[in-house]
């Protein structure tokens, strides 16, 4: 069932969010080559600590911050042996949750001198994810959404994952509706005032395909392409789309 959240749980969620914001932000500027995924989740879990918020754990996951590096889309476990090296994409998903709300984000950070090819990945990637925020308005259907990121990024040849998908949000980190990067205009849930939800396209360099590592987390590129993750948590609202997720 998806909730409508009132101008109260909206004022609540915003706070968290800045916090989940402000953890992202915190890893673009922290992210360095020689550091372990360990690291710099303790960094982060450190900053969600001191801002009052908490964010360890969340579904079993052994940590607070998912970091995917490369092929690795999403769910990447924080390793003490797990080096962050130069020319290396890492994903950072983080949140947190303040007051009983959750805030969700997540994007792709390049480290030092990559590719031009994994650069224009991240940049369809965040485009993308724009794209369908713009989308959301109320009277408009969630398929629209949806579909926002598939023709973005299908029509420059990119890779959709369709296995995961962003998702409401509030009280609970995943609330209903469920959010896919791929679905048809004019299909799905009418948008109202007050829904909540993430957007997270994670798109591929190359295919559609993924498999899930033995440690039951990571999802990566079937192909070892890479791939990019960015993801906001927004409110529908009678004005347009509101990004909660704001440092």
């Amino acid at each position: 069932m998806i909730t409508i959240k009132s101008r109260s749980d909206l004022e609540k969620l915003r706070e968290a969010g800045r916090v989940a914001a402000q953890a992202l932000e915190l890893a673009g500027k922290s992210i360095h080559p020689g550091m372990t995924t360990y690291q710099l989740d303790k960094i982060l879990h450190d900053f969600i600590v001191h801002s009052g918020a908490t964010f360890l754990g969340y579904g079993g996951f052994p940590a607070s911050a998912c970091i995917s590096i490369n092929e690795e889309i999403i769910h990447g476990i924080p390793s003490r042996h797990r080096v962050i090296k130069a020319g290396d994409i890492v994903s950072v998903d983080v949140g947190a949750t303040l007051n009983g709300f959750v805030g969700d984000n997540a994007a792709t950070f390049p480290v030092g001198d990559v590719s031009q090819e994994a650069l224009d990945l991240l940049a369809v990637t965040k485009a993308s994810l724009f794209e369908a925020i713009a989308a959301a308005q109320v009277g408009a259907r969630l398929g629209d959404v949806c579909h926002a990121v598939e023709a973005y990024c299908s029509e420059r040849g990119y890779g959709i994952v369709r296995e995961y998908c962003g998702h409401g949000i509030g009280r609970e980190m995943h609330e209903d509706p469920e959010v896919p990067n791929y679905g048809k205009p004019g299909h799905g849930v009418r948008l109202m005032p007050g829904m909540t939800f993430c957007i997270e396209p994670m798109i591929n360099q190359k295919g559609d395909a993924v498999r899930v590592l033995k440690d039951g987390w990571t999802v990566v590129t079937a192909n070892g392409s890479l791939s990019a993750h960015f993801e906001h948590e927004i409110a529908v609202t009678k004005d347009g789309p509101v990004i909660l997720t704001r440092p």
